[in-house]
């Protein structure tokens, strides 16, 4: 795993190895800034259940101006703050070591907008998606919000979370990348 583009480039990431975790391939991850915007003027992101923190690194390096990281699984978040310090992203990083409906709930509590929200839980865990409701119904998403959602081919997602509508989807063997935008 590696940093794919931007201010760290080719910088390497430790994954998490076992079954907890499923780290977003480069392949995956390209693919996915491909189609989100190769590069960002500023802006804050949200990875849930960040695991070792590939995706939320990989748009601090396109240029977000922040980060907040979500994983409860101790090796994964101990791996997550790593790659954070290798990377030198702790000033414009926050790292939750709890459960992501706990962290949304934390959230919804903040005066904050998100431009970039990744949700990628286990894929037997589908109640997940659910946490995109809430803030949706919250007003935590910024106007121009990109939600990129990954999950099982077996998994069907809803066509739209509030005014944010499902615009492209593409399929990576046995996952699926559902990308959704404002319609409004």
């Amino acid at each position: 795993m590696r940093v794919v583009a931007g201010e760290r480039k080719g910088m390497p990431l430790k994954a998490i190895t076992g079954t907890t975790t499923r780290p977003t391939t480069d392949k995956v991850k390209e693919s996915i800034f491909n189609i989100i915007g190769p590069f960002f003027s500023g802006g804050i992101a949200l990875d849930l259940f960040a695991g070792s923190g590939g995706l939320g690194i990989e748009t601090l390096s396109r240029g977000a101006s922040k980060a907040i990281f979500v994983e409860k699984d101790g090796r994964a978040f101990q791996t997550l703050q790593e790659n954070i310090k290798k990377c030198r992203y702790e000033d414009v990083s926050e790292t939750f070591r709890t459960d992501a409906t706990r962290a949304v709930k934390g959230l919804l509590k903040r005066d904050i907008q998100l431009d970039y929200l990744f949700l990628d839980p286990p894929y037997h865990k589908t109640e997940y998606y659910e946490l995109l409701n809430s803030l949706v119904e919250q007003g935590k998403l910024s106007k121009d919000a990109i939600i990129v959602c990954e999950h099982s081919v077996e998994v069907s997602l809803p066509s739209n979370y509030g005014h944010y509508a499902l615009v492209r989807q593409e399929t990576y063997g046995s996952t699926i990348v559902s990308v959704y935008r404002n319609e409004s």
